[in-house]
């Protein structure tokens, strides 16, 4: 194998690996993984599920019946869901998942 082919299949694995979970407690999506999960569905069909870590509500996934699903986090921990007068974005979507 020659060396520049080398190079390139290291800096790739390199990237990689920078990608990988850092086994932080927090799922891909951003909840902690000792989160509890209550699901409910509204009458239009919408399912919420609120993620709680401590009785304290830390991130609700959308699942619209109709569209994408997106998620609300609570990022400053007091317990409500960030609005738009915070400095972050209010709605996040998952674009790609693996």
């Amino acid at each position: 194998m020659s060396a520049p082919r080398t190079a390139l299949i290291l800096a790739a694995l390199l990237g990689l690996s920078a990608c990988a979970t850092t086994g932080d407690g927090m799922s891909p999506d951003g909840i902690p993984a000792d989160a509890v999960e209550t699901t409910r569905t509204e009458a239009n069909g919408d399912r919420i599920t609120e993620f709680r870590v401590g009785g304290q509500l830390r991130a609700v996934r959308v699942s619209p019946s109709r569209g994408v699903t997106y998620y609300l986090y609570d990022r400053d921990g007091d317990g409500s869901i960030d609005s738009d007068r915070d400095s972050v974005p209010q709605t996040y979507f998952k674009l790609f998942s693996w």
